[in-house]
């Protein structure tokens, strides 16, 4: 046999002299997995590993995970405080007294000449579930400020707004197990292989058990629509326009779910009404889709016994994103496929932690899922943390996307940024930057000091990151994981949690608001304010959340007292009928008129730009850019174009090509594929000062996301390759 084909060689893994084992929870995307660190004799961390027992992941780990240990040494990590006068000055270092006292005089100085709000937060979706929890209590109960949020705008908040919009609260209704027992998918503007390849297994092995149709919407042909049984290549923007197709079939051959509806929501004329307007041969100009397309799915997605929904940022990072989201949810209630075995709308959240943000951090209002708006929620925290409810604002500030654009027109004076890189993640960065300069001050805390938003501090704080600190993380299925420190902080650096209490020292001085030490006991804090409310955590506790390798919330007390035990992984919510979190019980059905207010295609700029994720890359690659083994598959930004695009261009394959939007420009390899059409490329969003260089900052009315995915170029070849070469790599560096 030619190769030896028929012999069969075993795998060897090389021996990394691993003595011992420590258990954490992976610190990168949202799909929780269990994970042990190995450390030699020498105390050094060598390897990761899944945990076999663990049922988020079976064991397994993708290629992040694999070599996540390698984080603790990369390059780049701070390890002493440091401060200037001016950002455009050299770092000198300080100690941490200093350097603190600065930041709060800082703060406090602001707050006095300009008013409050004159100072803002922006935090993260990658701290723990306990500095969450804390950095909200000092910001809502003693700095004061209202404008404060978490880099999770930039990729949740249209799932959240959405969430909110239908059932009253955010929270996902569904579960992993949901692909176990479903008839039918559709997965809307996500690539589960790149983007959360360990919940794309657990997809595929269910479908392979199971054998329900998968439905991909997507302009790209992705590696998720490569396996779908259909796959909807959509005109950039216009989801809406399908959904309400797709509604609009099911009611005209009286394919939902009536007596679902009924009992359940509200607004069902009103949104029949909208969707009267959108027939398939209408929407199919539109969208893209063909009529016949529409018929089918629509049919196949009301008549199957259960239906689920799944979506990322192809629906999130849109002007309309919310509505999107909406009217996955519409679709689900129409057809009764909201809180049981297999019938969901799940959103699939970005960062380890987003959901813990969501739940604690107290950004969007007030701890688990408590409105500003609400007195009752205002009173009941502000008892709860012993400071006088008057001091809380009567609602919501402004979000991050805002927070830059008053910085830009001189409503915000300071600063503090918390493990977000806003000069890599943000789009139109060229505004961004001119924004950062005007700050009178600004402190970035951070485990690297090298990242670009660093440029325009005065002060930086050095922070611990992932299992180098002690608390829990909230996955996608509202899965609470718990993370153990394995190792510490290098240098002075010091886990988030200390600098926040540290802080806050220094705005509690007369002691009145409690702010402890321990993870732990910041935790049955947590659970005390949890009783009664949709994300009940008060059965839980730290060694019990580790013991069963994460815990879904709900979790009661009482659940726990009665000796039921943690759910193995099918916890569902809105399970019982008006169960919702409006006043009435119901979720509502809300009318989606769709408002072209996209970026297109021109004869000036006649390609579209769409941006996306990588397996190996992490968001901005301050960390996967660091990693060797990660970053050796991407280490240069790249383009996926058309074959007969480059024909017509004259492009060859490892060109390097300048895209040029209305915004400003950008350099990347050209790499030719038919996995997107001759109008559209595909651009990694991973590297600084490239794709976000191009995309558009519209933002979303309701969430206020940016629209990353629909904004217009035109692509230039390079004459001096050799030139461009120089400046790709040029422009990595800051």
């Amino acid at each position: 046999m030619l190769f030896g084909r028929t012999r069969k060689n075993p795998i060897k893994i090389a021996d990394k002299g691993v003595v011992e084992w420590k258990y954490a929870t992976c610190g990168y995307c949202s799909t929780g997995c269990s994970i042990e660190v190995g450390f030699n004799a020498a105390g050094k961390a060598v390897s990761s590993r899944g945990v076999a027992d663990a049922d988020v992941n079976r064991g397994k780990l993708c290629l992040k995970g694999i070599f996540e240990h390698e984080l603790f040494d990369s390059a780049g990590r701070g390890i002493v405080p440091k401060m200037r006068d001016y950002w455009h000055q050299g770092w000198q270092e300080t100690n941490w007294d200093t350097a603190l006292d600065r930041v709060h005089d800082e703060i406090r100085r602001i707050q006095d000449q300009h008013g409050r709000d004159s100072f803002a937060i922006i935090s993260t979706g990658q701290m723990l579930t306990e500095e969450f929890y804390t950095l909200g209590k000092l910001t809502r109960g003693l700095i004061g400020t209202n404008n404060y949020d978490g880099n999770t705008t930039l990729c949740m908040a249209s799932a959240v707004s959405g969430y909110k919009r239908s059932f009253g609260s955010d929270g996902p209704p569904g579960c992993y197990e949901d692909f176990e027992h479903t008839d039918f998918l559709i997965a809307w503007g996500t690539n589960l292989p790149e983007q959360h390849p360990i919940i794309y297994w657990r997809l595929k092995e269910a479908q392979e058990k199971k054998g329900f149709p998968l439905v991909v919407v997507d302009p790209r042909v992705t590696m998720l629509a490569q396996n779908a049984d259909i796959h909807l290549p959509i005109t950039p923007g216009t989801d809406v326009v399908l959904q309400n197709a797709f509604m609009h079939v099911i009611l005209k051959e009286g394919l939902q779910d009536q007596a679902y509806i009924d009992a359940n929501t509200s607004g069902f004329e009103e949104l029949k009404s909208e969707v009267e307007k959108y027939d398939p041969t209408t929407a199919a100009r539109i969208c893209g889709i063909d009529e016949d397309s529409i018929r089918h799915v629509a049919r196949c997605f009301a008549k199957s016994p259960a239906a689920m929904q799944i979506w990322t940022m192809g629906i999130n990072q849109s002007t309309h994103g919310s509505d999107g989201v909406v009217g996955i949810n519409n679709l689900a209630l129409l057809t009764g496929n909201i809180g049981k075995p297999g019938g969901t709308s799940l959103s699939i959240t970005g960062q380890c932690n987003a959901m813990g943000t969501r739940e604690w951090s107290s950004c969007s209002g007030l701890p688990n899922y408590r409105m500003l708006e609400i007195p009752e929620h205002r009173e009941e925290v502000a008892k709860f943390w012993n400071i006088d409810v008057e001091f809380f604002p009567k609602k919501r500030g402004m979000l991050q996307t805002d927070i830059y654009h008053a910085i830009e027109s001189g409503q915000i004076k300071g600063l503090w940024l918390i493990a977000t890189n806003p000069l890599s993640s943000l789009p139109n960065t060229a505004r961004i930057r001119k924004a950062m300069e005007k700050l009178e001050f600004c402190a970035v805390q951070d485990c690297y000091e090298d990242t670009e938003s660093a440029q325009y501090a005065h002060v930086y704080l050095p922070a611990g990151t992932w299992a180098e600190k002690d608390g829990v993380m909230t996955n996608t299925e509202r899965r609470i994981n718990r993370v153990k420190p394995v190792a510490t902080p290098p240098g002075q650096a010091k886990p988030d949690l200390w600098i926040f209490n540290r802080m806050a020292e220094r705005f509690n001085k007369d002691g009145k608001v409690s702010f402890p030490e321990k993870a732990a006991d910041i935790f049955l804090e947590m659970r005390k304010l949890s009783v009664g409310r949709l994300s009940d955590i008060s059965g839980m506790d730290h060694q019990l959340i580790e013991n069963s390798r994460g815990i879904q919330w709900p979790y009661t007390k009482n659940e726990k007292d009665s000796g039921e035990p943690p759910p193995k992984g099918g916890k569902r919510l809105y399970t019982e009928t008006a169960s919702f979190q409006y006043a009435d019980g119901k979720a509502k059905l809300i009318p989606l008129p769709f408002i072209d207010n996209n970026e297109v295609p021109d004869d000036e700029y006649p390609v579209w730009l769409n941006t996306g994720r990588l397996i190996e890359h992490w968001h901005g690659r301050t960390k996967t850019g660091k990693i060797g083994n990660n970053n050796k598959y991407s280490p240069i930004p790249f383009i996926e174009i058309n074959p007969d695009l480059c024909k017509e261009l004259g492009i060859r394959r490892g060109d390097y090509v300048r895209l040029v939007s209305r915004r400003s420009d950008a350099v990347a390899m050209a790499q030719p594929t038919a996995r997107v059409p001759k109008n559209m490329v595909f651009l990694p969003f991973h590297f600084h000062d490239c794709a976000n260089r191009l995309t558009l900052g519209l933002l979303d009315p309701y969430s206020r996301q940016p629209a990353y995915k629909q904004s217009a170029v035109r692509l230039e070849r390079i004459a001096d390759q050799k030139e461009a070469a120089c400046l790709s790599m040029e422009m990595r560096k800051f």
